[in-house]
């Protein structure tokens, strides 16, 4: 069945990647809404000549651009990425983050509803295969200790600016679900790596600042731990909730691959000493350089991804030694051009 799929934030990370990975699928019309803000790239995007794909440049918190490409290309799925999403710019500009993962989000669930529904629990039977599918992430549960995974059943208790405008986002999607009967779904991931990713996040830094022969900059002890998962493992999650996850339900999709930051720039050091050796034969690993922690630093992230395994049968191919090594030679090709 023919779908006209909305891609909010498609010039993003994440965003750019799934729609590569789903543009051969000739049943979907593809809009891609992304206000092109310093995160986002157009050139991520390989399929700019399908006829099948439609980019529109425009902000989720413009209601009349949202109202606009609902009516024109008659909508029937979301996929809501568009977000700010860098925790540092959240502490030092809240305002930002407030006005788009909260008030943008709003206004796509809104015009979804005004458009798929014609009252609360009423879909309109044109549009009763509709979905919309919310991104989130696994800061909206705060921190965790050494032990104990996130779930989908964990209270949320978020750290930082950024987390609680997410959990924020949630809660609304949450929301148009039980008040209106609007077909949601939403999926909170951990920390995702890869092709593609804005300059300015931990891996890509950590590259960019080693080739260029400065110093790394690691917050704190560098012990702080994340679940790393490989950008394309998410896209094939976050296809296979968008089609077959259950109206209502979270499911969080991790890659089961818990690393210390300092581990993962030591690891990344290594890989750089073999491919492209230092002149002055010493190893990247020198350059790594520990600084103040930042404000509100959760420790560690962990999810638990048994819900989407277990219920859509969906597992992280990438272990986090394969797909480290592939985002380091994207990145040598990028960054040595």
């Amino acid at each position: 069945m023919k779908k006209n799929v909305l891609i909010t934030g498609g010039a993003g990370f994440i965003g750019s990647n799934y729609i590569n990975y789903i543009s051969e699928d000739s049943d979907l019309q593809i809009i891609n809404l992304d206000k092109l803000t310093y995160a986002a790239d157009l050139s991520n995007i390989k399929i700019e000549n399908n006829k099948n794909y439609t980019f529109i440049e425009g902000d989720i918190c413009d209601i009349g651009i949202v109202e606009d490409i609902f009516k024109k290309h008659k909508i029937d799925t979301v996929v809501h990425f568009a977000a700010e999403s860098h925790v540092d710019n959240s502490i030092t500009g809240p305002k930002q983050f407030i006005d788009t993962n909260i008030v943008g989000t709003f206004n796509v669930l809104q015009q979804a509803y005004q458009t798929w529904m014609s009252s609360p629990n009423e879909i309109k039977p044109k549009f009763k295969h509709a979905r919309f599918l919310h991104i989130s992430t696994d800061e909206v549960y705060g921190t965790l200790g050494k032990t104990g995974l996130f779930t989908e059943k964990t209270p949320y208790a978020p750290n930082s600016p950024y987390s609680a405008s997410k959990a924020s986002s949630d809660m609304l999607v949450r929301s148009y679900f039980h008040t209106y009967g609007l077909p949601v779904v939403t999926t909170n991931c951990s920390n995702n790596y890869g092709p593609r990713q804005h300059d300015e996040k931990l891996i890509p830094t950590i590259i960019r600042k080693a080739i260029k022969e400065e110093s790394i900059p690691i917050y704190g002890t560098g012990k702080n731990i994340r679940d790393w998962l490989y950008v394309l493992d998410h896209c094939k999650g976050i296809d296979l909730v968008l089609n077959s996850g259950k109206k209502g339900e979270t499911y969080n999709i991790g890659g089961k691959n818990e690393k210390e930051n300092i581990y993962i720039a030591t690891i990344i050091c290594e890989i750089l000493d073999t491919m492209i050796p230092r002149s002055n034969d010493k190893s990247y690993k020198d350059l790594i350089t520990f600084v103040k922690d930042r404000p509100g630093h959760d420790y560690r992230y962990a999810i638990d991804a048994t819900k989407i395994e277990n219920e859509l049968g969906w597992t992280a191919e990438e272990n986090f030694e394969s797909g480290i090594k592939k985002t380091v030679t994207w990145y040598l090709e990028k960054y040595t051009i």
